[in-house]
């Protein structure tokens, strides 16, 4: 167990000084880096004017609009309604309910090895493929859920006119950074839109830059009907939101009015250092070099001892070692050495690299070397 003492960049330090590369960033949450003084200082202006107020929706804070309109001028039509919430789970428990609410149906898909949190909502449409165990103690959840495999063709026909919703992370993040066949996530457009179906994108992982595209949807040419952020959505702070049509959105105005509520949600803080970290990404021109610097790792890994596959988004990858012998060896070694990563909750047989999208070539060389130097004293 390490103790934090400071994190500064690509950086954070235990009491005792020992410097560690961070490539997990909080689960791709701190796209900006540790410490970004954009982001401090943000927080800092907007907890010096005011903090939570009033009820979500029962007035205006200006954090709140501001980064709402952000968020629509930058996402596809018609994606312009934002709801914002305090985390990932929440997001996708509001899309649910959403999709639920307009369509009037109860069918809901999701795909096995898909990861949306530990509400009982967003659980229930977690298929682990060591069956029930991580829902088993927390039976029963909801009804009328099922299951697809990601990239199977065939499955998507599975898709009907009872289904009111498909929820699909354009990336698989926890199963161990599998991205989209070509033409797969176009096939689960074209039949939702026949049937009438909700399509939910999950993009708590894969937003804000990390595979490339400000949004994954972006870069692989499909825009949904809702889509959830949240990790690097808050630049660090806690807050999520699930975004769809003003169409769409509006249906939880009735039948019962207040259809979702919350306390927290889009506390002005939280949108103050969202805001200030997408502005910095935007700003800095993050995105245009993270397929670059994503190659960067995967050229310098790719034939090292032990390395079987990188399986790569941007800067989100997962480097194959093929068993979790191994791969629990390496997190001891890493632990020794200075990196911090870790493996995926349902792939223990690979180590995830997602470091902060700041991280420079000579940071990316330098934690490449000692990667390298792990790699070579396993048989050790």
């Amino acid at each position: 167990m390490l103790e934090v003492a400071r994190a500064e960049g690509v950086f954070f330090y235990t009491p005792e000084g020992k410097r560690y590369y961070d490539l997990v960033s909080g689960v791709s949450v701190n796209n900006v880096g540790h410490a970004n003084p954009a982001v401090v200082s943000a927080v800092q202006r907007q907890a010096a004017d005011y903090m939570h107020i009033m009820v979500y929706g029962e007035m205006v804070e200006r954090p709140q609009v501001q980064y709402a309109r952000q968020m629509a001028e930058l996402l596809p039509e018609p994606l312009d309604s934002v709801y914002f919430v305090n985390s990932g789970s929440e997001a996708v428990e509001g899309a649910l309910k959403l999709a639920k609410r307009y369509t009037g149906r109860h069918k809901m898909l999701s795909m096995h090895c898909a990861y949306h949190g530990s509400n009982h909502g967003s659980l229930s449409m977690m298929a682990s493929p060591e069956g029930d165990t991580w829902k088993a103690p927390f039976q029963p959840l909801l009804p009328n859920v099922e299951y697809l495999w990601f990239n199977n063709f065939e499955d998507v026909q599975r898709i009907d006119e009872a289904t009111a919703c498909v929820l699909v992370e354009p990336v698989q993040g926890e199963a161990g950074v599998i991205p989209p066949k070509e033409g797969y996530l176009q096939a689960l457009r074209k039949r939702c839109d026949e049937t009438g179906t909700i399509l939910i994108f999950d993009e708590i992982q894969t937003g804000m830059g990390r595979t490339g595209s400000l949004f994954a949807m972006q870069k692989y040419g499909v825009t949904p009907d809702i889509v959830c952020l949240a990790k690097a959505f808050g630049g660090g702070m806690p807050l999520g939101a699930f975004i769809s049509s003003k169409e769409i959105m509006d249906s939880l105005q009735s039948n019962p009015v207040l259809g979702h509520i919350t306390t927290f949600g889009g506390h002005p803080v939280c949108c103050a250092a969202g805001l200030a970290a997408l502005n910095y990404i935007i700003d800095n021109d993050l995105v245009k070099d993270v397929e670059r610097k994503g190659k960067r790792y995967e050229d310098a890994l790719k034939d090292a001892p032990h390395v079987l596959e990188i399986r790569r988004s941007g800067l989100l990858m997962a480097v194959e070692l093929g068993t979790s012998d191994k791969l629990f060896k390496m997190m001891s070694l890493f632990k020794e050495h200075g990196i911090m990563s870790d493996w995926f909750l349902f792939c223990d047989t690979a180590f995830r690299i997602s470091p902060p999208l700041t991280i420079s070539d000579e940071e990316i060389d330098d934690s490449c070397r000692i990667i390298l130097e792990c790699l070579s004293t396993m048989d050790r």
